[in-house]
């Protein structure tokens, strides 16, 4: 799951999540954004074993991850924006930010009534 949030300067808030995974002891999210690190981004795991992480990314662009578990085995996100095919034969999970990075439009005013 994948929740989007803007924030000043153009960035984008983002919160990857998991739910629980058997057998798993820790997790971590690799990308684009952390030069595909097996260890920079570890995730929290919550009371009811689900897995999140928080970054702030910048907007106007689309970001490769996967997850990666103490295991040794990736996983996709099922809540990704889409997925493209990587150079190992899986597939990657992508978070879309580049409608996220757009300004917002200022309200029109309404003409003063006569």
């Amino acid at each position: 799951m994948l929740k989007k949030r803007k924030v000043a300067g153009g960035k984008v808030r983002v919160t990857f999540a998991m739910p629980a995974t058997e057998g798993v002891g820790r997790l971590f999210l690799s990308g684009e954004f952390n030069e595909w690190s097996e260890t920079a981004t570890p995730m929290t795991r919550a009371a009811d074993g689900s897995w999140s992480v928080t970054l702030t990314l910048e907007g106007g662009r689309s970001y490769e991850y996967r997850y990666l578990a103490d295991t040794g085995d990736w996983h996709n996100d099922w809540a990704a924006d889409s997925y493209l095919r990587n150079p190992f034969g899986a597939d990657n999970s992508v978070v879309d930010l580049s409608a996220d990075s757009k300004p917002a439009r200022a309200p029109r005013k309404k003409a003063a009534a006569k």
